[in-house]
């Protein structure tokens, strides 16, 4: 069947393909790409998590955080924050040339989340079209987008999470919900809503569950007019023809996160890019190991696999006379304190003797077997914390009321700021957390990539219109 095309939209006061560019924090989508996307005729997405913000000579300014608090030094990220999405905004609204309509993106669970988008807001009048909002149960969006007179886009993964939100919140202001972005949990990059009661090892057929939302939003008289982006493992269009003019599942408009990544305009550095397109079918791992608690998906590298072995070497240990039967994990030194079940004790001793002599304590009363370096990076990390989550796992940091969550800090997980923050800005693909969708093994053999081409962001638009 031929490609039935797209037609476009009314967004913000005019008319846009309903095309989204996914925003992708840390830096990894800015001005130059979202402004390119917008001058393209589509919605272009700043990402206004921790963004960069630049000095007189137009150089990145470093997020130093040398505060001796962590409170202290989540206020200086906070600032750092709303002066960077601020400068990102100005600029890719410049870029966009008046085309096209220019969106921003935060996570709701990122420390000072909500003063973070206010402050953007307040210093970007008639710059923003509007905001989509996941990573979370955002209930303030809509009051905080009618304050400032802007479209909401909230993200979620089913139509029992729209509803909540719907009843609870957005059905207050409902001439600003725009779109409601159906992020797949199972394809989309990045943090994800899959929820407790979905297998994360079975993917289902986004098409029910879109048609689900759609009928839950006509059910709560939700306007026609709402569109429903389709967003995760969307590559090329005219594998949606029976998305586009469907009456089942109303206006659709997609969003694409991984493709613009490899684009002459993406900020993230040549590094990241080459790595990309050697991503074979199957290499983009749904995993759990976000301080966040969110399941997200990224590359399989040597970063990942790190954390995947760290949690193999892991027992449950106990206090002496706590669990019976249970034996010392060894009769001198700090381990003489654990003790564990006497099938595990050979388990640990032989990660002992490969060098992964150091026992750590997690919240879910287990310990996991790190060498002296990787304990000592661990450690650092966590009190080197800058507050960059609502709630982390990692550092048992938290934004408000007494600024801890009171749970143990979990050495499982890492410093999710640290690492974003360095793969973003040069530092080793394989020593850092690389975000991608389950897509992005396409880059490989879609012909259009071949022979190391790169595309600009509008040659990149005019061949998804194209279908391809």
């Amino acid at each position: 069947m031929a490609f039935k095309g797209l037609s476009p939209i009314n967004y913000g006061g005019r008319e846009v393909w309903p095309l989204i560019e996914g925003g992708k924090g840390v830096s990894a989508s800015n001005h130059a790409s979202s402004g390119a996307w917008a001058a393209a005729g589509g919605i272009g997405t700043v990402s206004a998590v921790n963004a960069d913000s630049y000095d007189a000579e137009g150089k990145i300014v470093p997020q130093v955080y040398d505060a001796l608090t962590r409170k202290e030094r989540h206020e200086q990220l906070i600032r750092y924050a709303i002066d960077g999405a601020t400068e990102q905004v100005k600029r890719a609204h410049e870029i966009s040339g008046g085309q096209g309509a220019i969106n921003i993106n935060v996570l709701w669970e990122m420390g000072g989340a909500q003063t973070v988008l206010e402050g953007v807001l307040e210093n970007t009048p008639g710059m923003i079209a509007g905001v989509t909002c996941g990573a979370g149960m955002p209930y303030k969006l809509a009051e905080i987008a009618q304050r400032y007179n802007v479209s909401y886009l909230p993200i979620i993964s089913s139509a029992r999470a729209f509803r909540a939100l719907w009843k609870r919140s957005y059905s207050k202001v409902p001439e600003l919900m725009a779109a409601v972005v159906y992020e797949d949990p199972w394809l989309a990059g990045g943090h994800n809503g899959l929820s407790n009661a979905e297998d994360p090892t079975k993917p289902e057929d986004p098409y029910p569950r879109v048609k689900a939302l759609r009928e839950t939003m006509r059910a709560e008289g939700v306007s026609e007019d709402v569109v429903i982006v389709m967003a995760g493992g969307v590559w090329f269009l005219r594998e949606w023809n029976d998305w586009i003019d469907n009456p089942e599942l109303g206006k659709i408009a997609f969003q694409f996160g991984t493709r613009p990544l490899l684009t002459e305009e993406s900020p993230i550095p040549i590094e990241w890019k080459d790595m990309l397109r050697t991503v074979d079918e199957g290499e983009i791992l749904l995993h759990k190991f976000s301080p966040t608690g969110f399941y997200s998906s990224a590359v399989k590298n040597p970063f990942l696999y790190d954390l995947i072995h760290r949690s193999d070497r892991q027992i449950p240990i106990f206090k002496r006379g706590e669990q019976e039967g249970t034996i010392p994990l060894a009769e001198e030194g700090k381990a003489k304190n654990f003790w564990v079940a006497p099938d595990d004790r050979p388990k640990a001793h032989e990660w002992m003797a490969k060098g992964f002599t150091e026992a750590l304590k997690t919240p879910e009363g287990t310990a996991v077997f790190v060498t002296p370096e990787s304990r000592d990076e661990i450690r650092k990390d966590q009190q080197d914390c800058m507050g960059c989550l609502s709630h982390c796992l990692f550092s048992s940091w938290k934004d408000h009321d007494d600024y801890t969550t009171g749970r143990l800090a979990d050495p499982r997980s890492f410093c999710i700021q640290k690492t974003l923050q360095d793969i973003a800005h040069g530092g080793p693909v394989d020593e850092n957390l690389a975000f991608a969708g389950h897509s992005a093994y396409r880059f490989k053999q879609d012909p259009f990539y071949s022979n190391n081409f790169t595309p600009s962001v509008k040659q990149l638009v005019d061949r998804i219109l194209a279908g391809d």
